[in-house]
């Protein structure tokens, strides 16, 4: 029970570093933590700090891999791929010798997604602090992922709000929205062809936002499950105290 109580206040704020709304969610919990002596003579203090460093290590990992050059490229995972929309369009123009221009387009848009997703961090914490105790209950009750689950419920709009600008940014920057129209011009000239309305900015933002949320839960299963995952030596200590019970 000790076990499954923190692992699951551990995954609840493995997203968030932010001290103070943690600091609100200890209140809030009042007392329903373990005692110190359940957890082999740890401090309820050393505890709170091992939880707010596993904020920091679950928010910071997330973001460095998915906003790194190739983050989003090579990762087979959260790749972004020609929407399904556009697959029509893409069999005919490799055949008549555009592939080159559809792989930079592919490229172009993988790269403003790794340009957008650093914003997700603050968001990450405004939504911590607005978690209620009911919401803290449903997620230690929850899932591998019932932290990840709760912040796809709560940011994804958000999110994207924040995304859509930089996207569109990026993808003017790099020559993107212009390979899509010079594409799109092309396939008007193929017989037969039919006429495709498309929103690649609205598209790519929507996928740079499914792909945090991916790695954001995988960083979740990583540190619930792998001692390996905890990089400092309070994670290891703080939660390999609570392995033991």
């Amino acid at each position: 029970m000790i076990k499954g109580w923190l692992t699951g206040l551990f995954f609840l704020l493995a997203v968030n570093p932010a001290a103070a709304q943690f600091d609100k969610v200890l209140k809030d919990l009042g007392g329903k933590l373990p005692s110190v002596g359940s957890m082999g003579g740890l401090s309820d203090a050393k505890i709170g700090s091992g939880l707010q460093e596993a904020l920091k290590v679950g928010t910071e990992n997330s973001v460095q891999q998915t906003s790194a050059v190739d983050g989003f490229l090579l990762n087979k995972a959260i790749k972004i791929l020609m929407p399904k929309t556009l697959q029509n369009m893409e069999k005919p123009l490799r055949l008549v010798g555009y592939g080159p221009q559809i792989d930079e387009f592919v490229v172009g848009m993988n790269r403003a997604a790794e340009k957008s997703v650093p914003f997700a961090k603050e968001i990450f914490w405004n939504a911590i602090g607005a978690m209620s105790f009911e919401d803290v209950r449903k997620i230690l009750n929850g899932t591998d992922t019932a932290a990840t689950d709760y912040f796809k419920s709560k940011t994804t709009k958000t999110l994207q709000a924040a995304f859509l600008p930089s996207v569109t940014d990026v993808m003017n920057q790099v020559g993107v929205n212009q390979q899509y129209n010079a594409l799109m011009s092309k396939y008007k000239d193929v017989p037969f062809s039919k006429s495709i309305t498309f929103d690649t900015n609205k598209y790519v933002t929507e996928k740079a936002t499914d792909g945090i949320f991916y790695v954001v839960a995988q960083e979740e299963k990583k540190i619930r499950n792998n001692p390996a995952a905890r990089v400092t030596d309070l994670l290891k200590e703080v939660f390999g105290s609570v392995n033991k019970k």
